[in-house]
């Protein structure tokens, strides 16, 4: 007997006329790195899969992504662009809107789609029906309450050595520190540059050890707060000119201001889990502080048919590794609706006849 693939399992979507809503295979909620992977690998195993993005990449102040093997330094809109347009190549639907509520159905799940502004589709939530979803929403940095680290975050304020420790790199660097990471971030940016600040601010006072190191690395220690980062040029800086605002300085809490290039800041990383929350699961408190969507190794959560993928349920990827976190997460989604669908088909095979046997889709041979 020749093998046999079931319908509506091609790429694209199906309208379902009792609801007026789409019927797809995975609804992946987020188009990121993570998002726009899944789709890529389930529509090239000829699955029907509908990308929902609310257009709000974690990464979008930045000028580059980094360590990404072959692209190298692509500003993050041409990535996220390239990735749409290899994703629908292959049959995937990429819709602008916010998913809304998602609710457990029979036979999968609905998802509620509000449509963003300036997009079609306004006049009331579009509802998908997917036999599984992929949740690929990211995360949000919670930064600092400091005056100038927002209105410089993914230029001159960072976080991440690798994601953009190289670009500020000899220049004299500053880390605001605001819990125990203090530390590790201060000899990851030792490497790169010879002058490095430890501003205290609200992290804890170093042990013995930690002050040696310190020392030895030539690391100025500044104690006291921090009152705000100094800007200047941009629409929010203080000084005159056009350009993008830039870092002035840190000022202290006594008025004194110290000149420094770039600061380093720990974020607290808490998964967008809103969704995944509403269908019953609970996010997890993270060690290094945040909170994330617990997964397994495939990327399956502990709730049937959700999965999640990227800085959803990793904290600390980059985008590489939310990009392949997002591959190995749609093979194994469909590698359990293969599974699934031929546990269908053996059913079918076993049914007597009957008027609603005889109704249901048949396999269609490739």
């Amino acid at each position: 007997m020749n093998p046999t693939r079931t319908t509506g399992t091609t790429a694209g979507t199906t309208p379902d006329p009792a609801a007026g809503a789409h019927r797809v295979d995975v609804a992946v909620v987020g188009g990121g790195p993570a998002g726009l992977s899944a789709a890529v690998t389930l529509a090239r195993s000829l699955r029907s899969v509908v990308v929902i993005d609310a257009g709000e990449p974690r990464n979008a102040p930045a000028e580059g992504a980094h360590n990404l093997l072959g692209r190298e330094g692509v500003s993050p809109h041409e990535l996220l662009t390239a990735g749409r347009r290899e994703a629908t190549g292959y049959g995937a639907e990429v819709r602008p809107g916010r998913v809304t509520a998602v609710r457990r159905v029979e036979d999968g799940f609905a998802l509620d789609v509000a449509a963003l502004e300036g997009t079609s589709g306004v006049g009331g939530p579009t509802p998908v029906h997917a036999r599984r979803v992929l949740l690929a929403t990211g995360l949000v940095d919670e930064l600092p309450d400091v005056p100038g680290v927002r209105e410089l975050w993914g230029r001159d304020v960072i976080h991440c050595p690798y994601c953009h420790g190289y670009e500020v790199r000899g220049r004299r660097i500053g880390v605001l520190g605001t819990g125990p990471n203090a530390l590790h971030q201060v000899l990851l940016l030792r490497q790169l540059s010879d002058d490095v600040t430890l501003f205290l601010h609200t992290a804890p006072e170093p042990d013995d050890a930690a002050w040696e190191q310190l020392a030895a690395l030539g690391v100025r220690v500044v104690e006291g707060r921090v009152a705000r980062l100094a800007v200047e040029g941009g629409a929010s800086g203080t000084g005159s000119g056009g350009g993008p605002a830039r870092l002035a300085g840190v000022v202290l809490e006594d008025g004194t201001t110290l000149d420094v290039g770039a600061v380093a800041v720990a974020p607290r990383f808490v998964a967008r889990g809103e969704l995944f929350e509403q269908l019953g699961g609970a996010l997890e408190d993270h060690a290094m502080g945040g909170r994330f969507v617990p997964v397994d190794a495939r990327g399956a959560t502990a709730l049937p048919g959700v999965w999640a993928a990227g800085n959803t349920s990793d904290l600390s990827a980059m985008v590489g590794a939310s990009a392949a976190a997002g591959v190995m997460a749609g093979a194994q989604i469909n590698a359990e609706l293969v599974a699934e669908d031929a546990a269908r088909a053996v059913e079918r095979r076993r049914a007597p006849f009957s008027a609603r046997t005889e109704a249901e889709p048949r396999p269609a041979h490739p």
